[in-house]
């Protein structure tokens, strides 16, 4: 039982899409197509975080993570007393990862969350800290527990499996979406929230809170709307 239960961390979703939904395409290749003006609001969003997760087809697929590079940002972590830079939690059941990618020599805090199973191979100096379930993940307990190690801000960078699996934990309090300008297709292009889907009678609703856009991408920040019981909303 956790002592003094705080409340769970905000988690902001920061992702960039096509304009047909796609966050890559059918070969679920890295999807390099933003801007670099996205990286620059990518890089933000991570700043502000204490705790920045993300699945392993992510890892896989690009084979690194956003660390925190300007100095400007940096310092802004540096006054506000915490770390230059946020923990990296990479969620694998398997724990397959590939121990040679580049993302175990970048100077980042690394943080594993797996199944027991999947935690056999994997210990330090790989991650400073593992964290390990029985079977499946219990997102409200994952959630407590990070509270109770002082993460107060997750930034959830995908993939579509894992922003599904937190949608449906109701943990995403923002999202942060990027469309860009092209056009991927394909059914088994990933997109971001991969899942079986809800009825539209129950699924997630979200505000919009601003919306600009510009010849390369439109940007939209949305805040999940919590919807009364009994609301006709």
């Amino acid at each position: 039982m956790l002592d003094q239960l705080k409340p769970r961390p905000y988690m902001t979703a920061v992702l960039a899409m096509s304009a047909d939904g796609k966050l890559a395409d059918y070969t679920r290749s890295a999807g390099r197509f933003g801007s670099p003006q996205d990286q620059v609001h990518l890089e933000a969003r991570v700043a502000e975080a204490d705790l920045v997760l993300f699945g392993a087809g992510t890892l896989r697929a690009y084979g690194t993570t956003m660390s925190v590079h300007t100095p400007t940002l940096q310092a802004m972590r540096s006054a506000a007393g915490k770390p230059v830079q946020p923990i990296q939690m990479v969620c694998s059941a398997s724990g397959d990862l590939d121990p040679d990618c580049h993302f175990f020599t970048q100077p980042i805090p690394r943080w594993l969350l797996t199944t027991t199973a999947g935690a056999k191979d994997w210990s330090a100096p790989q991650f400073d800290r593992v964290w390990a379930v029985d079977h499946v993940i219990d997102w409200q307990l994952v959630m407590a527990e990070l509270a109770q190690a002082g993460i107060t801000k997750i930034a959830l960078l995908g993939g579509g499996k894992l922003v599904a699996s937190c949608f449906a934990a109701g943990l995403v309090d923002e999202i942060w979406l990027t469309v860009c300008p092209l056009i991927l297709g394909g059914p088994t292009s990933p997109t971001p929230v991969q899942s079986s889907g809800w009825l539209e009678a129950v699924a997630p609703r979200l505000r919009l809170m601003s919306a600009t856009a510009d010849r390369q991408r439109s940007f939209s920040p949305l805040r999940r709307q919590v919807i009364p019981r009994n609301s006709n909303i």
